[in-house]
Protein backbone atom coordinates (compact mmCIF):
# COMPACT_ATOMS: atom_id res chain seq x y z
CA UNK A 1 0.00 0.00 0.00
CA UNK A 2 1.54 3.05 -1.27
CA UNK A 3 1.45 6.30 1.13
CA UNK A 4 -0.84 9.01 0.54
CA UNK A 5 -0.60 12.30 -0.66
CA UNK A 6 -2.11 13.75 2.15
CA UNK A 7 -3.57 13.03 5.71
CA UNK A 8 -5.81 15.61 6.57
CA UNK A 9 -6.56 15.66 10.08
CA UNK A 10 -10.02 17.58 11.30
CA UNK A 11 -10.65 18.35 14.62
CA UNK A 12 -13.34 20.30 16.77
CA UNK A 13 -15.99 20.34 19.07
CA UNK A 14 -18.96 18.13 19.25
CA UNK A 15 -21.55 20.01 16.23
CA UNK A 16 -18.64 22.06 15.05
CA UNK A 17 -19.56 20.46 11.54
CA UNK A 18 -16.24 17.66 11.09
CA UNK A 19 -18.49 15.47 9.49
CA UNK A 20 -19.53 18.03 7.03
CA UNK A 21 -16.65 19.02 6.03
CA UNK A 22 -15.17 15.87 5.34
CA UNK A 23 -17.72 15.04 3.70
CA UNK A 24 -17.31 18.47 1.53
CA UNK A 25 -13.68 17.28 0.75
CA UNK A 26 -14.71 14.25 -0.71
CA UNK A 27 -17.37 15.79 -2.86
CA UNK A 28 -14.63 18.37 -4.07
CA UNK A 29 -11.90 15.81 -4.23
CA UNK A 30 -14.02 12.66 -5.26
CA UNK A 31 -14.71 9.45 -4.11
CA UNK A 32 -11.70 7.71 -6.21
CA UNK A 33 -8.94 10.20 -4.49
CA UNK A 34 -10.12 10.76 -1.30
CA UNK A 35 -11.31 8.73 1.86
CA UNK A 36 -13.09 9.44 5.13
CA UNK A 37 -11.20 7.18 7.64
CA UNK A 38 -12.90 7.85 11.61
CA UNK A 39 -11.10 7.03 14.30
CA UNK A 40 -14.12 6.62 16.50
CA UNK A 41 -15.24 3.47 13.88
CA UNK A 42 -12.59 1.33 15.26
CA UNK A 43 -13.25 1.91 18.49
CA UNK A 44 -16.69 1.59 18.43
CA UNK A 45 -16.45 -1.60 16.52
CA UNK A 46 -14.54 -3.25 19.45
CA UNK A 47 -16.66 -1.73 22.05
CA UNK A 48 -20.04 -3.16 20.25
CA UNK A 49 -18.27 -6.22 19.94
CA UNK A 50 -17.27 -6.89 23.40
CA UNK A 51 -20.50 -5.41 24.64
CA UNK A 52 -22.55 -6.74 22.15
CA UNK A 53 -24.07 -3.60 20.98
CA UNK A 54 -25.55 -2.49 17.02
CA UNK A 55 -22.33 -1.22 15.83
CA UNK A 56 -24.27 0.80 12.77
CA UNK A 57 -26.04 2.25 15.63
CA UNK A 58 -23.09 3.65 17.41
CA UNK A 59 -21.91 5.40 14.44
CA UNK A 60 -24.87 7.62 13.65
CA UNK A 61 -25.98 10.56 15.53
CA UNK A 62 -28.63 8.78 17.42
CA UNK A 63 -30.33 8.73 21.23
CA UNK A 64 -28.51 4.89 20.81
CA UNK A 65 -24.90 6.61 20.51
CA UNK A 66 -25.54 9.20 23.15
CA UNK A 67 -26.80 6.39 25.85
CA UNK A 68 -23.59 4.77 25.49
CA UNK A 69 -21.24 7.53 24.97
CA UNK A 70 -19.81 8.25 28.20
CA UNK A 71 -18.91 4.72 29.02
CA UNK A 72 -17.67 4.23 25.17
CA UNK A 73 -15.40 7.47 26.56
CA UNK A 74 -14.03 5.62 29.81
CA UNK A 75 -13.92 1.90 27.84
CA UNK A 76 -12.01 4.08 24.83
CA UNK A 77 -9.68 5.76 27.44
CA UNK A 78 -8.36 2.69 28.98
CA UNK A 79 -7.42 1.23 25.66
CA UNK A 80 -5.13 4.47 24.63
CA UNK A 81 -3.51 4.16 28.31
CA UNK A 82 -2.46 0.92 27.25
CA UNK A 83 -1.65 1.98 23.66
CA UNK A 84 -1.86 5.46 22.20
CA UNK A 85 -2.02 4.96 18.67
CA UNK A 86 -4.33 2.10 18.85
CA UNK A 87 -7.20 3.01 16.82
CA UNK A 88 -4.83 5.55 14.33
CA UNK A 89 -3.78 2.14 13.61
CA UNK A 90 -6.55 0.39 13.43
CA UNK A 91 -8.29 3.49 11.39
CA UNK A 92 -5.63 3.39 8.69
CA UNK A 93 -5.49 -0.66 8.02
CA UNK A 94 -8.70 -0.26 6.08
CA UNK A 95 -9.69 -1.17 2.46
CA UNK A 96 -9.90 3.05 2.03
CA UNK A 97 -6.41 3.51 3.05
CA UNK A 98 -5.51 2.46 -0.64
CA UNK A 99 -6.72 6.70 -1.69
CA UNK A 100 -4.59 9.84 -2.20
CA UNK A 101 -6.01 11.62 0.41
CA UNK A 102 -6.86 10.78 3.57
CA UNK A 103 -9.41 12.59 5.74
CA UNK A 104 -9.60 12.03 9.79
CA UNK A 105 -12.42 13.49 10.64
CA UNK A 106 -12.59 12.81 14.25
CA UNK A 107 -9.25 13.56 15.75
CA UNK A 108 -9.08 14.08 19.46
CA UNK A 109 -6.62 13.72 21.26
CA UNK A 110 -2.71 15.22 21.05
CA UNK A 111 -1.74 11.66 20.68
CA UNK A 112 -4.19 11.49 17.54
CA UNK A 113 -2.66 14.68 16.23
CA UNK A 114 1.24 13.62 17.25
CA UNK A 115 0.96 10.15 15.66
CA UNK A 116 0.04 11.72 11.92
CA UNK A 117 1.97 13.95 11.75
CA UNK A 118 4.80 11.43 13.00
CA UNK A 119 4.18 9.40 10.41
CA UNK A 120 2.65 11.05 7.61
CA UNK A 121 4.73 13.73 5.99
CA UNK A 122 1.97 15.16 4.23
CA UNK A 123 -0.52 15.75 7.43
CA UNK A 124 -2.63 19.19 7.16
CA UNK A 125 -3.70 19.92 10.51
CA UNK A 126 -7.31 21.26 10.97
CA UNK A 127 -9.23 23.11 13.14
CA UNK A 128 -12.93 23.73 12.68
CA UNK A 129 -14.83 25.98 14.76
CA UNK A 130 -18.23 27.35 15.32
CA UNK A 131 -20.18 29.71 18.43
CA UNK A 132 -21.91 27.92 20.56
CA UNK A 133 -25.25 29.52 19.45
CA UNK A 134 -24.45 27.82 16.41
CA UNK A 135 -23.78 24.47 17.86
CA UNK A 136 -26.95 24.92 19.49
CA UNK A 137 -29.22 25.12 16.77
CA UNK A 138 -27.37 22.16 15.21
CA UNK A 139 -28.94 19.92 18.39
CA UNK A 140 -25.84 20.33 20.82
CA UNK A 141 -26.49 20.24 24.55
CA UNK A 142 -23.62 20.24 27.43
CA UNK A 143 -23.16 17.38 28.65
CA UNK A 144 -21.07 16.71 31.62
CA UNK A 145 -18.80 13.84 31.68
CA UNK A 146 -18.46 14.53 27.55
CA UNK A 147 -18.11 17.89 27.10
CA UNK A 148 -15.39 18.70 29.84
CA UNK A 149 -13.68 15.40 28.83
CA UNK A 150 -10.43 14.70 27.12
CA UNK A 151 -12.44 13.20 24.26
CA UNK A 152 -13.89 16.48 23.27
CA UNK A 153 -11.12 19.32 25.10
CA UNK A 154 -7.86 17.47 24.26
CA UNK A 155 -7.01 19.44 21.80
CA UNK A 156 -7.55 22.85 22.84
CA UNK A 157 -4.68 24.19 23.65
CA UNK A 158 -3.21 23.10 20.46
CA UNK A 159 -1.59 26.25 18.17
CA UNK A 160 -0.16 25.29 15.87
CA UNK A 161 -3.01 24.31 13.46
CA UNK A 162 -2.12 24.54 9.44
CA UNK A 163 -6.04 25.68 9.37
CA UNK A 164 -8.98 26.85 11.49
CA UNK A 165 -12.14 27.11 9.50
CA UNK A 166 -14.93 28.97 11.38
CA UNK A 167 -18.31 27.38 10.48
CA UNK A 168 -20.69 29.87 11.53
CA UNK A 169 -22.14 30.01 7.92
CA UNK A 170 -21.84 28.71 4.36
CA UNK A 171 -19.69 32.15 3.16
CA UNK A 172 -17.31 32.20 6.16
CA UNK A 173 -16.72 28.68 5.39
CA UNK A 174 -16.09 28.53 2.16
CA UNK A 175 -13.19 31.55 1.62
CA UNK A 176 -11.42 29.59 4.04
CA UNK A 177 -12.15 26.21 3.23
CA UNK A 178 -11.16 26.64 -0.35
CA UNK A 179 -7.54 27.84 1.06
CA UNK A 180 -6.96 24.30 2.33
CA UNK A 181 -8.53 22.51 -0.87
CA UNK A 182 -5.87 24.57 -2.92
CA UNK A 183 -3.10 22.97 -0.45
CA UNK A 184 -4.58 19.56 -0.64
CA UNK A 185 -4.51 19.87 -4.41
CA UNK A 186 -0.47 21.06 -4.38
CA UNK A 187 -0.05 18.31 -2.55
CA UNK A 188 -1.41 16.01 -5.53
CA UNK A 189 0.24 17.78 -8.44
Amino acid sequence: MAAPRAVVVLSGKRKSGKDFVANLLQERLGCQVCAIMRLSAPLKGQYAKEHNLDFDRLLDASDYKEHYRVDMIRWGEERRNQDPSFFCRLATEVKEADHLVWVISDARRLTDLDYFRKHYRQTIAVRIQADDTVRAERGFVFTPGVDDAESECGLDTVKDWDFCLNNNNQQQLEEQFTLLLNTIQLNLS
